[in-house]
């Protein structure tokens, strides 16, 4: 006996494409109104954002006469360690140590404090193009009696701490390295192009002068031990063997003296920056449009199936 050949009939629930052009015509007004309202208060928020700068330096790790002083190094540096001494050697050790010291907590607080910027850093609000002026928060700092005026935040003083301006310039703050090249990319964004492009350049004299003098002050260290060795010491090899690192240790801090870019040679001199890096004005608009039109899409949808529902109950 033959079955009779059965009619699958349609899913109530697949989604018909005319019903859903229908469904949001039908709301286009209220798509439209919302999308509109969401871009008017993109343009409006994007307008209130002050245009900021970001100046770049590329740098590149300094070789400070490499192959003779490795073979003194290689020459000396047996006789060092027994001595209880480490010489040091490979510049390009120095440069890997700067690209963290850069980015550490401790230096960029140092820099801050030894350049006194922090109220542009916690204080400005704005740069105004015309006449080259940062424009100050009121609210925050009193230019006349050169006071913090600001309400801090829950367990802060009036003035930031170096611990605050931190947090700020480093997210000023940008350091990359290439790891094939080993070249070195430092940037600093800020209101003002003319003070982005000072402080990068003087942000890579901090950091080869703080690695030149922490240099020295090892080789003073390792002298003075020497010659404390020498003294104690009866032994006309051993003398002779701490006079010959002396002596070694001497050229080297003669060689450090001499190289004011101890870590880190410019490649590429930081530029004024004459085009704005954010905010992204264009991007932010369309983001706004867009989320606007998700948001009405959904509420129509959501309306009209409600009231289906409502209806059929």
């Amino acid at each position: 006996m033959k079955t009779p050949m059965q009619v699958r009939e349609p899913y109530e629930d697949e989604i018909d494409l005319r019903e859903l052009v229908s469904v949001i015509w039908a709301g286009r007004w209220l798509v439209f109104f919302t999308t509109a309202a969401l871009v008017l208060i993109s343009v409006l928020y994007a307008l209130s954002l002050p245009n900021q700068y970001q100046a770049h330096v590329l740098l590149a790790p300094a070789k400070q006469d490499a192959g003779n002083m490795s073979s003194k190094f290689g020459q000396f540096s047996g006789l060092a360690s027994l001595a209880g001494i480490n010489i040091g050697g490979g510049q390009g050790s120095e440069a890997g140590i700067a690209v963290e010291v850069m980015q550490s907590r401790g230096f960029i607080q140092q820099y801050i404090k030894q350049s006194g910027i922090v109220v542009e850093i916690m204080a400005v609000k704005r740069w105004h193009k015309k006449d080259n002026r940062l424009v100050i928060d009121t609210n925050k700092y009193d230019v006349s009696t050169k006071q913090w005026v600001r309400t801090p935040p829950s367990g802060r003083t009036k003035a930031p701490s170096l611990w605050e301006a931190y947090e700020v310039f480093s997210d000023m703050l940008l350091v990359s390295e290439d790891k094939k090249t080993g070249l070195v990319n430092v940037s600093i964004e800020y209101f003002s192009p003319y003070l982005a492009r000072q402080w990068v350049e003087n942000y890579i004299l901090a950091i080869n002068l703080f690695l030149q003098q922490r240099k020295l002050v090892r080789i003073e260290t390792n002298i003075k031990y020497l010659e404390e060795q020498i003294a104690i010491t009866s032994v006309a090899e051993m003398r002779q063997i701490f006079f010959t690192l002396i002596e070694e240790q001497i050229k080297t801090k003669m060689l450090v003296e001499a190289s004011p870019d101890y870590a880190f040679t410019t490649v590429s001199q930081a530029m004024l920056p004459e085009e704005k890096s954010q905010p992204k004005r264009a991007l932010m608009v369309v983001l706004g449009g867009l989320l606007g039109l998700m948001i009405s899409l959904c509420v129509v949808m959501i309306r009209h199936y409600w009231d289906n529902n409502c209806n059929v109950e």
